[in-house]
């Protein structure tokens, strides 16, 4: 059963890294007016996408960890 939580727990790792990454990626959009690059970044996104890759890293170490553990056997 811990493997199954652990599996779950590393898809959704997977997921979350990915949505932090797409987020942080759009979070920001540059625009060239007259030879001269604008940028605007949307901080309340970028925060959010930080957010989405640190609950990533905690559920991919928790997964790895109920992953790796052995099962007791009782006789």
């Amino acid at each position: 059963m811990k493997k199954i939580i652990g599996i779950i727990l590393i898809v959704a790792a997977l997921v979350l890294g990915y949505l932090g990454i797409t987020g942080l990626n759009e979070s920001s959009t540059s625009v060239e007016l007259l030879g001269m690059e604008i940028t605007a970044q949307d901080g309340q996104e970028k925060e959010k996408a930080y957010i989405k890759l640190g609950l990533g890293v905690v559920a991919l170490v928790a997964g790895a960890y109920l992953v790796g553990q052995k099962e007791k056997r009782t006789s």
